[in-house]
């Protein structure tokens, strides 16, 4: 009987045990939603968050890829999930600012239903075209598209995505017909430029780097302000003709809304040292990327401003889902 009833205080006191004496954060491994499917730059830099950021939390992030309508398929997983800290998410200019206005239907808020934890990178956007095209340069390729309305085509990672938009806003200035190619990822849509199975192709450079640097497709401009270091033989849109079209994608950490403050701080102060740690930036320059970092605070304003500069570009591009 004595030690029945040791037996049942001492299952009482266990259940009574308080929230801070639980395991702590992170006691297993971390899912990391990338809403495209992998080789595109969301996948490319998901990973690279996953491998140096797990290293600072001592528990495997293991990515897990989630396309479609715009990135918002996965972008609303994670909207979705328990707050606890084992659910995160490479948020980027697609799910939460081109989608929201282009598709009018998303069920979650960009900025209230999430908890944003910083900007990690960004990067311009590059035209590609499959070597045997014709055009050698943005000015060729523009008076094909003149001689043939409606039969060049450009390949993106899919619609409501940032070079979707792209695409279409150089139609809309260079007074062309181009031909929306919408994929699930830039990785299938690249493999399809590189077949010769469409000629031409939008992407982020990170993603496409690698096949430009082997040849497997050739460069007509990149969307920065400037030539980048990594690919200085390539020439802006804007140094062509084009001061309207100068674009960047972006990519960060955000988290289910609610996540509790002490892993925020935590997320984000890691996040800070992973941002800056020299394998890390160099990883970024190779592909045509560049470091940023933010706090939670800033990155959820930054959320706020691109949303709105999207909302105006998606209504003068006319761009539609697809």
């Amino acid at each position: 009987m004595f030690y029945r009833r040791r037996f049942l205080v001492a299952s009482a006191a266990a259940f009574a045990l308080p929230a801070h004496a639980q395991a702590p954060w992170p006691s297993k491994p971390i899912k990391l939603v990338v809403p495209y499917a992998p080789g595109g730059s969301t996948d490319v830099v998901g990973r690279v968050i996953a491998e140096y950021l797990g290293q600072r939390l001592g528990q495997n992030i293991v990515v897990e890829n989630r396309p479609g309508k715009g990135a918002s398929i996965g972008t609303s997983q994670v909207a979705k999930a328990q707050p606890d800290g084992y659910t995160l998410l490479v948020s980027n200019i697609s799910s939460f600012a081109i989608a929201p206005p282009l598709y009018g239907d998303l069920d979650y808020d960009p900025v209230n239903d999430f908890t944003h934890i910083t900007l990690a990178s960004f990067n311009p956007s590059v035209l590609v075209v499959n070597p045997s095209f014709s055009a050698k340069t943005l000015a060729e390729y523009v008076a094909y598209a003149k001689a043939n309305p409606d039969k060049l085509a450009f390949a993106t990672s899919g619609p409501g995505s940032s070079n979707h938009i792209l695409g279409t806003m150089l139609g809309l200035v260079g007074n062309i017909k181009l031909v929306h190619i919408p994929y699930r990822g830039a990785g299938p849509a690249m493999q399809d430029t590189i077949a010769g199975n469409v000629p031409s192709m939008f992407d982020s450079l990170p993603s496409a780097a690698p096949h430009i640097k082997t040849g497997k497709v050739r460069a007509l401009a990149v969307s920065g302000a400037e030539r980048n270091p990594s690919f200085p033989d390539v020439p802006t849109l804007k140094e062509q003709g084009y001061p309207t079209l100068v674009s960047y994608s972006w990519f960060g950490l955000s988290g289910p809304a609610k996540l509790p403050a002490p892993m925020v701080e935590r997320l984000a102060a890691e996040m800070q040292v992973v941002l800056k740690n020299p394998d890390v930036i160099k990883r970024w320059q190779d592909i045509g990327a560049e470091s940023s970092t933010m706090t939670p605070a800033e990155y959820t304003a930054f959320v706020k401003t691109e949303l709105e500069k999207a909302t105006a570009a998606v209504k003068a591009s006319g761009a539609k889902p697809d």
